[in-house]
């Protein structure tokens, strides 16, 4: 199976946590691609047949301004060869911001339901405040989105 992975990071932590992501599907035996600059024609080329998306979130609940060029491409054309792909979502904020904790995550809940993307799995909420490593506090998450994407 074909999974594709991008971020959107601030400091760093998301593309942490999107590599972890990519060595965890390889070791899985899963093709990957990871490229936390892509762009859509990239993503539509590799062909994918899941995706993951891994998210900080910045200001008011908003997307890293590395994601926001994907993003508004994606919104813009709803590629159809999307449409019907398992997905899922880590999303990393801060949970001291009540209302906008882990916003950017749930943008892209929001667009891969637009999309027609299926989540077959619970967004991953990362608080930035009491997680010490989100990389290896992942691990069991992405696990368990490996086992269902083996079904």
């Amino acid at each position: 199976m074909k999974v594709a992975v991008f971020s959107g990071s601030v400091y760093g932590v998301a593309e942490d946590v999107a590599r972890r992501a990519e060595s965890m599907f390889k070791a899985a035996g899963f093709e990957v691609y990871y490229n936390p600059r892509t762009t859509l024609a990239d993503l539509l080329a590799f062909a994918p047949q899941a995706l993951l998306a891994v998210t900080s979130t910045t200001g008011l609940g908003e997307l890293p301004d590395g994601l926001q060029g994907l993003y508004a491409e994606l919104r813009d054309t709803l590629p159809g060869a999307l449409r019907g792909l398992p997905g899922a979502v880590i999303g990393l904020g801060d949970a001291s911001y009540d209302d906008t904790f882990c916003g950017g995550g749930e943008i892209i809940r929001e667009l891969f339901a637009e999309l027609g993307v299926v989540e077959v799995q619970p967004m991953l909420r990362h608080d930035a405040s009491e997680t010490v490593d989100q990389e290896d506090d992942s691990e069991p998450w992405l696990q368990q989105f490996i086992d269902t994407l083996k079904g």
